[in-house]
C-alpha cells in the first residue's frame, strides 16, 4: 500500500493520474505530477493503490473522446464500489464539455479545463508552486522526453477542435525551455522530443516572426542531450533556417513529422491547410534534398465530407509516389464548432474505413521494402526497455511508441538508456530484428 503523508495529524489522500490522448497531455501530467510531489501529496503508482483518480482527458476526435469517458466511467464504478474516494477529471475534454459532462456524470466530483492546473492542486490539498512550473516527474523512460515549446494553435483548420480546447498559440519564453532542458538532461535524459501543436509557428506571437531554427540550435548545445526529435511540423510556411539548422547539428536527429493530411487541392482547400498539393510535393523535395536520407513522418485524414472517389485516388498517388518512412492516418471526425462541422458527414464509416486500411496496405509494403534495404548494415539504437528475453530500442528514425523498433536477444550485453551499434540482420513490416556489434 502506498504510505499517505500526513498534515495536520490527518493522512492525505494518494493520488493516480491517468493520461488519455497525446504527447502534450503527458506533459501536462508531467507537472502535475511533480506539484503534487512539491506538495508532499503522496503518488499512487497504480489505481488500486490510490485514494483520487486524476483522469487527464483527450477531445480530439470521436476515438479519443470514448477512450476518455470510458476511462472516467470505468473510475465512476470504482468509486461506486468503494475502491476510490474521489474522480476528478481535467483536459481537453473536460475543457469543451464540461457542462455536458457535469449533467450526464455527476459522480464525477470536478471537472477542470486545459489552464487549470492551479485548481487541480488546489482540489487535492496543495498549492501551485509558481517557481518550480518547469519542475517534471517524468512518465517515459528516464532518458527519454518530451519537450512542450508552445501552447494553442492559430491555424484554421477546418477539421479540427484543439483551438477550442487549447487556445490560440502560445510560445513559451525560450529561456524557459532551454531551462528546462538543462534540467531534464541534468536528470538523465538523452533525447528530447520537441512539440507543440505546431512546432513550426514557434516565436510568432513573441516576435513576429518563426525561431523553431534559433531555438533548435540553442538545444542542439545543451550538455548530455544526444537526440533532438522534430514533431507535429506544420507544413505551411515552413521555415527553411530549420533545415539549416538540422543539417548542421549531428544531435538533432534527420527526423520531422510533418502531418499532411490530404493531397488533393479540393480537399485541402476545404481543409483550410494553407497550400496546394503542388507546394506540399515541392516542400517534401526541399527537405530531402537539403538532408539526404532523412526519415519523414505524416498523418492523413481519411472520409472528409470533400473527398470523393477522385479526391481519395489522388490521396491514394501521393502515398505511393512520396513514399513516406512513417505514416499514420485517422478517419475523419465531425467536431462541434468546427468550420467543416455543416458540411456534413456523407461518407459512412465502413467507406472511411475501407479508405484507411487501403492507405496502410500500401504503407506496409512501403515500409517493409525500407526495412529491408536496412538489412546487413549498423546502425546506432537507443535501447528503451527490456521485456521478457528481449531488449527493445530505435533508430534516430524512430519516436517512441508511434515508430518502428529493434529488437535485440536478451543475451545482449546492453541496458535500457544507452546507445549501441547494431548490425541489423532481418527486416519485417514495421520492425527490425538486430545484433549488438562486439
Amino acid at each position: 500500500m502506498v504510505k499517505r503523508v500526513r498534515a495536520g495529524g490527518r493522512a492525505r489522500p494518494s493520488v493516480h493520474v491517468i493520461t488519455m490522448g497525446c504527447a502534450k497531455n503527458t506533459v501536462d501530467s508531467e507537472k502535475l505530477l511533480a506539484q503534487l510531489r512539491l506538495n508532499r501529496i503522496p503518488i499512487a503508482p497504480s489505481i488500486d493503490q490510490a485514494d483520487v483518480a486524476v483522469i487527464n482527458t483527450c477531445g480530439f476526435i470521436d476515438a479519443a473522446k470514448e477512450e476518455s469517458i470510458d476511462m472516467i466511467i470505468a473510475n465512476v464504478r470504482r468509486k461506486g464500489e468503494g475502491r476510490l474516494r474521489r474522480v476528478l477529471a481535467m483536459g481537453c475534454l473536460a475543457e469543451r464539455y464540461r457542462v455536458d459532462l457535469e449533467k450526464e456524470i455527476p459522480e464525477v466530483d470536478r471537472f477542470f479545463g486545459t489552464h487549470q492546473l492551479a485548481d487541480v492542486i488546489e482540489e487535492l490539498g496543495g498549492h501551485l508552486k509558481k517557481e518550480l512550473l518547469g519542475e517534471r516527474l517524468l512518465t517515459t523512460p528516464s532518458h527519454t522526453a518530451y519537450l512542450k515549446i508552445s501552447e494553442g494553435c492559430d491555424h484554421p483548420c477546418s477539421f479540427c477542435a484543439i483551438p477550442l480546447m487549447r487556445g490560440t498559440h502560445q510560445s513559451r519564453p525560450m529561456g524557459e525551455i532551454l531551462d528546462e532542458a538543462r534540467a531534464l538532461a541534468e536528470g538523465g535524459v538523452k533525447e528530447l522530443i520537441v512539440i507543440a501543436q505546431d512546432t513550426t509557428f514557434y516565436g510568432m506571437d513573441r516576435w513576429g516572426v518563426r525561431r523553431l531554427g534559433a531555438l533548435l540550435e540553442r538545444l542542439a548545445s545543451v550538455k548530455g542531450i544526444e537526440w533532438i526529435r522534430l514533431m507535429y511540423a506544420y507544413p505551411a510556411q515552413f521555415p527553411p533556417d530549420v533545415l539549416d539548422v538540422m543539417a548542421a547539428h549531428d544531435t538533432i536527429c534527420p527526423y520531422i513529422d510533418i502531418p499532411v493530411q490530404h493531397a488533393s487541392d479540393t480537399v485541402l482547400k476545404s481543409m483550410r491547410r494553407g497550400m496546394s498539393a503542388r507546394s506540399l510535393r515541392d516542400l517534401i523535395a526541399k527537405i530531402r534534398k537539403r538532408i539526404p536520407g532523412i526519415t519523414l513522418r505524416t498523418t492523413l485524414i481519411v472520409g472528409y465530407p470533400d473527398e470523393g472517389k477522385k479526391e481519395f485516388e489522388e490521396l491514394l498517388s501521393f502515398v505511393r509516389e512520396t513514399r513516406f518512412d512513417r505514416l499514420g492516418v485517422f478517419t475523419y471526425s465531425r467536431e462541434e464548432g468546427t468550420s467543416a462541422h455543416p458540411l456534413g458527414d456523407p461518407v459512412p464509416p465502413e467507406e472511411k474505413e475501407h479508405r484507411r486500411a487501403a492507405i496502410m496496405e500500401i504503407q506496409r509494403g512501403i515500409s517493409e521494402e525500407k526495412n529491408a534495404a536496412l538489412v546487413g548494415t549498423t546502425v546506432c539504437v537507443l535501447v528503451d526497455r527490456e521485456e521478457g528475453e528481449m531488449f527493445f530500442g530505435r533508430t534516430a528514425m524512430d519516436a517512441p511508441e508511434i515508430d518502428n523498433e529493434v529488437i535485440l536477444p536478451a543475451h545482449s550485453r546492453v541496458s535500457p538508456g544507452t546507445f549501441c551499434d547494431v548490425e541489423i540482420v532481418e527486416a519485417y513490416e514495421y520492425d527490425l530484428l538486430g545484433r549488438v556489434n562486439s
